[in-house]
Parts: C-alpha cells; sequence; structure tokens
C-alpha cells in the first residue's frame, strides 16, 4: 500500500501525510511541483519529528511519477480519491498493492491523471458540502484500506 500526493499546494498537509505515512507504514509519493519549496521548515514542523521515519519518494512530475509506478509495481493499482468518484467509500474494494492517489488541496487531478486511475473513489458527504481536507481524507481511506487487506497486522 502507497499514498501518492499530487501536486500539494499546502505545507501542513504534506506535513500531516509525512506524519500519516511514518505511523502506518506506507511509503509517500511526492509527485511535483509543490506550491511551496519541499524542504521547507513547515513541512519539517507539521511532520514533526517523522519526517525521517517515513518512507517519501519524490517524482519531479506526473510523468515521472508514471514511469516509476508502472516500472516499480506492474500489478499495482492507482486508486483515485476524487469527489467526482463513481465508488463510494464504503462499497470500495482495496488491495494490498494500490497506490492512494491524492489530489492537489486546489483543484484536485487534471483530467489526465483522473483518467489514468484503475478505481475512482470519493467519500460520501452531506449534501451541499463539497470535500473535506486532504490529509483527513487520506486517513479515512488509508485506514479502511489497511483494515481490508490486514495491513494493520504489521503494527503493534
Amino acid at each position: 500500500m502507497r499514498l501518492a500526493l499530487f501536486e500539494p499546494d499546502i505545507p501542513q498537509n504534506l506535513g500531516a501525510f509525512i506524519r500519516l505515512a511514518a505511523c502506518l507504514a506506507v511509503s509517500l509519493d511526492i509527485i511535483e511541483p509543490c506550491g511551496f519549496p519541499v524542504d521547507d521548515k513547515r513541512i519539517r514542523r507539521a511532520a514533526m519529528d517523522y519526517y525521517e521515519l517515513a518512507a517519501i519518494s519524490r517524482h519531479a512530475s506526473w510523468a515521472a511519477f508514471r514511469q516509476t509506478h508502472l516500472a516499480g509495481r506492474p500489478s499495482g493499482r492507482l486508486v483515485l480519491l476524487t469527489t467526482a468518484g463513481a465508488v463510494p467509500l464504503p462499497q470500495a474494494t482495496f488491495r494490498a498493492d494500490d497506490t492512494l492517489l491524492f489530489g492537489r488541496e486546489s483543484a484536485g487531478v487534471p483530467a489526465e491523471v483522473h483518467d489514468a486511475a484503475d478505481l475512482r473513489v470519493r467519500i460520501p458527504l452531506r449534501q451541499g458540502l463539497r470535500s473535506l481536507n486532504v490529509a483527513l481524507a487520506a486517513a479515512m481511506v488509508l485506514s479502511e484500506a489497511l483494515r481490508q487487506t490486514q495491513g494493520f497486522a504489521q503494527l503493534s
């Protein structure tokens, strides 16, 4: 199981992703460019001492990520969390080799990225509300994915 964050805009959210990845022992892919310097001290502050514990891979672009993703994980699916997802989270079935992809806080992902996903999942929300914070949504989806795939068994 992996997390991937597409062109993040907010350093605090990237920090939260880093902490989430470190605490739940999943790898994190950061797809650049980011809306801030990746080495920004705000990221380290948000990630606290978890930064060094996280398995982080940086990719210069979507194309670079796709090349690495396809070469290194030929059997894994790309699962996009999107407000336009056809599959509600409670009905989604996850696999242990999935990469969970999350879009930019300000704009989600472009059509090219949306179309590349093997599965598009949405979190059902109260009528009239747009979306959750991306890091909060990631925690929800990753928790369900790890539950389904017995990914919590490796943790104490």
